[in-house]
C-alpha cells in the first residue's frame, strides 16, 4: 500500500467519525426531546464537541502531512476534499451543541409544543447524515444528491414552519419574547447545520462526478 492510499484510508475513517459524532449530537437532542428529558444534553453535547475538535486538528494535521507527500491526482483530488469539509463539520458540530444547549436552557420555561417543533427538523437532519455518511464511505453520487435534495425540500420548509410558529406565539403571548427568540435561533441553527451538510455533499458529488479514488476497505489491516 502506499503512502497515498495508506493516507486515504486513514482519513476516511476518521471523517466518519466525525460525521458519526456530528449524528450522536443531534441523536441526544432527540431523545432529550422526545422524552422531555433535558438535563444533561448541554453537558454531552459539549463533550462530543471536543472530541469533534480534537478530531479536525487530527485531520487537518494529516492532510497536511500527505500534501508534502507524492499523491496520484485522485488521492489528492479526495484529501482536498477532506481538508475543505473540515470546517464544516466543525460548524456542524458547533450548531448542534448551540441547540443543544437553548433546548436544554428553553425546557423549563415553555411549553411542550415549542419544543415539539424541533423534532421534525432534527430527525430531517439526521437522516441526511445519515446518508452523507453513506455517500463518503461508499463514493455514492446518488446519496450525496439526495442530502441535497432533503436540504431544499425539506429543512427549508420545515425552518420556514418553525419561525411562523415561533412568531405566531410570540403575537399570542408577547411577554413570551425569550422563549420566542431562542425558539427562533434554533430553528436557525438547525437550518445553517443542514446548509454545511449540503456543502460537504456537493464537494464529494464533485469529487466522485470527476473519478475521485476507489473506495478503501476499512476492514482490511
Amino acid at each position: 500500500m502506499t503512502n497515498g492510499e495508506a493516507s486515504t484510508t486513514h482519513l476516511t475513517a476518521r471523517f466518519l467519525r466525525m460525521l458519526s459524532i456530528a449524528l450522536e449530537e443531534l441523536d441526544a437532542v432527540r431523545d432529550a426531546a422526545g422524552r422531555a428529558e433535558y438535563a444533561g444534553l448541554t453537558a454531552r453535547a459539549k463533550e462530543l464537541e471536543r472530541e469533534t475538535d480534537a478530531l479536525e486538528r487530527e485531520i487537518e494535521d494529516a492532510c497536511l502531512a500527505a500534501f508534502a507527500e507524492p499523491l496520484t491526482p485522485d488521492e489528492l483530488a479526495f484529501h482536498l476534499m477532506v481538508f475543505r469539509s473540515l470546517t464544516n463539520l466543525e460548524r456542524v458540530g458547533d450548531y448542534a451543541f448551540g441547540v443543544a444547549r437553548d433546548l436544554e436552557l428553553l425546557a423549563p420555561r415553555t411549553h411542550s409544543a415549542t419544543l415539539q417543533d424541533v423534532l421534525p427538523l432534527v430527525g430531517l437532519l439526521v437522516d441526511m447524515l445519515e446518508r452523507l455518511a453513506y455517500a463518503f464511505a461508499e463514493r455514492d453520487v446518488r446519496a450525496a444528491r439526495e442530502v441535497m435534495r432533503l436540504d431544499a425540500e425539506g429543512v427549508d420548509a420545515l425552518y420556514e414552519q418553525m419561525t411562523r410558529a415561533s412568531l405566531t406565539r410570540l403575537h399570542e403571548r408577547p411577554d413570551d419574547v425569550e422563549v420566542a427568540l431562542t425558539a427562533g435561533r434554533m430553528a436557525r441553527s438547525l437550518e445553517r447545520l443542514g446548509d454545511h451538510l449540503v456543502n460537504v455533499a456537493e464537494r464529494l458529488e464533485v469529487l466522485v462526478v470527476r473519478g475521485g479514488v476507489r473506495v478503501p476497505d476499512l476492514r482490511a489491516g
